[in-house]
């Protein structure tokens, strides 16, 4: 009889202190459990990260400098999403940028030919390119200069010693140049007198600087200074129309964005900014 109850005793015993080991290995997991419940709200707002700002690439003509410079704050401001990033330069340079595979989403050309030939390169979209606008080709002097000049034949004079155009090869502004001096049968006769910039922008600083007495750009760039003035604008008939293309390139990684753009500068607002520099839309 002792046995038996100093069996039960035991067992009893026993169930005690398994219950009591099974209640502290219950309290030490729960606040564990606890704390991961509470740790999984931030984890899962921790993995919603915010919308990243894309980046447009845009290689554009020297000519459209400040006019996009304010088109691009007006543009940004209304997609707060988008940053816009210009590649400016002579529009035949920018061609063969992105025909060796330089990174651009949208091309802007000073001309038509230009952006054919993407498009016949399959570079660009036919469907997705545009002539927006027009420009005219002007000769323009220092306002400090002391050079008469007020027509084509007066760039023979002997006070005019240098006549700053564009390279022709990759400058639109130069080729155009170019090509309204050869039909006035002018371009051979002053082939000593004539220095090639870069780009627009760069012949219309050496007209600036006083490293030419003459310089062939677009209106467009001569209303951005003081320093110079238009003394006479060339005769239309001697060159090519001047045609301003927009288009997106193919290789875009940003494709709905680059089309937001080119519709963006297709609106009146956008156009009414070109008109305010200068520019012309084509209709």
């Amino acid at each position: 009889m002792f046995k038996l109850v100093r069996s039960s005793v035991i067992l009893s015993m026993a169930l005690t202190v398994m219950l009591v080991f099974s209640g502290c290995s219950t309290a030490q997991q729960s606040p564990a459990g606890s704390h991961a419940n509470e740790q999984s709200p931030g984890a899962n707002a921790s993995s919603q990260k915010p919308a990243e700002t894309v980046e447009l690439t845009i290689s554009a003509a020297a000519s459209m400098t400040d006019a996009l410079k304010e088109i691009q704050k007006s543009f940004e401001s209304k997609n707060p999403g988008i940053k816009l990033n210009f590649n400016f330069g002579a529009s035949g340079s920018l061609q063969q940028q992105i025909e060796q595979g330089a990174p651009a989403d949208l091309f802007l050309s000073a001309a038509a030919k230009n952006m054919k030939a993407l498009v016949d390169k399959q570079l660009i979209d036919g469907n997705q390119q545009k002539k927006l606008l027009t420009n005219e080709l002007v000769a323009v002097v220092s306002t400090e200069g002391k050079a008469s000049v007020g027509s084509m034949n007066d760039l023979s004079k002997a006070e005019v010693k240098k006549v700053a155009i564009g390279i022709p090869e990759s400058v639109p502004a130069g080729s155009y140049a170019k090509e309204a001096l050869t039909n006035v049968k002018l371009w051979d006769p002053l082939q000593t007198k004539i220095v090639q910039g870069k780009d627009v922008r760069q012949v219309l600083q050496y007209v600036e600087t006083g490293n030419a007495d003459v310089g062939f750009v677009y209106k467009t760039d001569a209303l951005t200074t003081p320093k110079v003035k238009v003394a006479f604008a060339v005769d239309s008939k001697t060159y090519t129309p001047v045609e301003y293309p927009i288009g997106i390139v193919k290789a875009t990684k940003h494709s709905e964005e680059a089309k937001n753009l080119y519709t963006f500068l297709q609106s009146k607002e956008t156009l009414d900014i070109f008109v305010k520099y200068g520019f012309s839309v084509l209709k």
